[in-house]
């Protein structure tokens, strides 16, 4: 892509977000009080984002399972069989036996935190020549996500009840509060 074409989309994008940003803040505004209840109620949070993921997968099963069968002849058929009855069958069971998927999804957070914890220590690592002293931050960070980790296996099977909902809590509150901070400058765009 040129840097006129790369200008051109940048343009667009503004013009959108100023023609709708009552809509980016009121997106925003959702998200933050999202967020705010997640954070002060993780173990309810916890529960419904395992039944949202539960329904994600029962749904992206069954689609996949549609399309499955109705490109037989597509090489790959059933490698994608089998993928659609596992989305299918993990589906069901985090919406049939949600606290048992509320601790499986813990463990794949805490394997997430483990993995990107080596990942930035060793990218610091890699990059501290290059990176002169902001390298000791991805480093930080990494240990961060390795402290968290251990700390969310250290507490189980008790912080499986809050571990997701906080972090999706916080999550929320901050994409919520990007969002507002972009509705508040588009609506009053700088002028050039």
């Amino acid at each position: 892509m040129t840097l006129p074409q790369q200008t051109e989309i940048g343009r667009a994008f503004a013009s959108a977000i100023r023609e709708h940003w009552v809509l980016f803040l009121i997106e925003g505004i959702i998200l933050v009080i999202l967020g705010a209840i997640a954070i002060i109620e993780p173990p309810f949070a916890t529960l419904a984002f395992t039944i949202v993921i539960g329904w994600l997968f029962l749904v992206s099963g069954i689609v996949g399972l549609i399309t499955t069968f109705w490109a037989r002849g597509v090489p790959g058929f059933w490698w994608a069989l089998l993928s659609a009855i596992i989305a299918i069958a993990a589906g069901v069971v985090l919406l049939l036996w949600p606290i048992s998927g509320t601790l499986s999804l813990t463990l794949v957070l805490i394997a997430f935190f483990v993995v990107e914890g080596i990942a930035s220590i060793m990218y610091a690592i890699e990059h501290r020549n290059q990176l002169s002293g902001r390298w000791g931050w991805m480093l930080v960070s990494g240990i961060i996500d390795l402290i968290l980790a251990a700390i969310i296996f250290a507490g189980l099977p008790g912080t499986a009840e809050w571990a997701l909902g906080l972090l999706v809590g916080i999550n929320l509150v901050f994409g919520g509060a990007a969002l507002i901070a972009i509705a508040l400058a588009a609506r009053h765009p700088a002028t050039t």
